[in-house]
C-alpha cells in the first residue's frame, strides 16, 4: 500500500472529507490516506478543528508539512476554495520530487500558475491539476477538431465554480483565447471568450443553480450534452492511475491557459460589455 498525504489551508471541507474514502475505493486498497496537514482550524460555523477531523478520519495529524512529505508517498495539495493559498502551500511539495495533485482551482492568475509549474519542473516533481468536469464521460467522445464554439452552463458564482465549465471548454476549444468580455444580470452573469483563431464561446453561471450543460456546435451538426455521468469518480479512477503510474493526463498549458482566462473574467467583471485582454 502507497500513502498520500493532504496539505490544506483547513480540513474540514467537502473534497478532504470525501476523498479518502473514494480514493480506498477506487485503488483497490493500493492508495490510503495517512497523513494530514492543515494550515488553520475550519473557520467555518461549527467546523471542526484539525485535530477533531483527524480523528474523525483516521487520519494521523502533521505539524509541519516537511514532516507530512517525509512521511506520505504521494501528496495531495487541497484548499479547493481558496486558491489564492496554492502558492505557499505548493511550495516544499513541488520541491518535493514526489507525485503532487493540486485540487481545483490551480491558481489565482496565469502568473502564479507558470511560478508553480516552473518550481515543479525545476524539482522534477510530477504535478497536474484539473476539474472532475474534464473528465465527464460525456466529453470524452467529442472530436475537439470539428468543435466550431462552445456555450457552457453550470451553477453558484464565477470566482470558484467557473473552473468547471472552463475545463471542458478549453479541452474542446484547443485555441489561444485572446479577450473576454463580462455581461452580469440578476444572479447570473456570462462570459464571452474570443479566440485567436476567431472562434469564440460563453460561460454562464447561475446563482439560482443549473445542471452543467454543453452546447457544442460543430462544423456540420451541433449536439447538446448535458452531465449526468459520475464525472467525480471519473476524475478520482484518474487521480489513483496518476499516484500509481505517474502519468499526468492534463497538459500544464491547458491549466495555464484556464487560469489565464479566469482572470481575465475577474477583471472583466469591473467593467461588464467591454472586451478585456487575456
Amino acid at each position: 500500500m502507497k500513502t498520500i498525504g493532504f496539505i490544506d489551508y483547513y480540513l474540514d471541507e467537502w473534497h478532504a472529507n470525501n476523498y479518502p474514502e473514494m480514493i480506498r475505493e477506487l485503488s483497490n486498497g493500493e492508495l490510503a490516506v495517512t497523513h494530514a496537514y492543515g494550515k488553520i482550524d475550519s473557520p467555518l460555523p461549527g467546523g471542526m478543528t484539525t485535530d477533531q477531523w483527524c480523528e474523525k478520519y483516521g487520519i494521523t495529524r502533521c505539524l509541519t508539512i516537511e514532516e507530512l512529505i517525509e512521511k506520505s508517498d504521494y501528496l495531495l495539495v487541497l484548499s479547493p476554495d481558496n486558491c489564492e493559498m496554492h502558492e505557499e502551500l505548493c511550495q516544499l511539495p513541488l520541491r518535493s520530487g514526489k507525485r503532487t495533485y493540486v485540487d481545483k482551482t490551480f491558481a489565482p492568475d496565469k502568473e502564479t500558475a507558470l511560478r508553480l509549474f516552473a518550481l515543479a519542473d525545476e524539482h522534477g516533481t510530477p504535478c497536474y491539476s484539473t476539474s472532475a468536469l474534464r473528465f465527464a464521460e460525456e466529453y470524452q467522445d467529442v472530436d475537439p477538431a470539428q468543435v466550431a464554439a462552445v456555450n457552457c452552463w453550470g451553477p453558484n458564482g464565477f470566482e470558484t465554480y467557473s473552473i468547471h465549465q472552463l475545463e471542458p471548454l478549453m479541452m474542446l476549444m484547443k485555441a489561444e483565447p485572446d479577450r473576454v468580455m463580462w455581461l452580469d444580470g440578476e444572479r447570473w452573469m456570462t462570459l464571452a471568450i474570443h479566440f485567436r483563431d476567431g472562434r469564440s464561446a460563453t460561460v454562464s453561471c447561475f446563482g439560482t443553480g443549473s445542471p452543467f450543460v454543453t452546447n457544442i456546435a460543430g462544423k456540420t451538426q451541433s449536439r447538446m450534452v448535458e452531465v449526468k455521468s459520475d464525472y467525480f469518480r471519473a476524475f478520482l479512477r484518474e487521480l489513483c492511475r496518476f499516484y500509481q503510474t505517474g502519468e499526468v493526463r492534463v497538459p500544464h498549458e491547458d491549466t495555464v491557459s484556464i487560469m489565464a482566462v479566469r482572470a481575465a473574467g475577474q477583471r472583466a467583471q469591473k467593467t461588464p460589455g467591454v472586451w478585456v485582454e487575456v
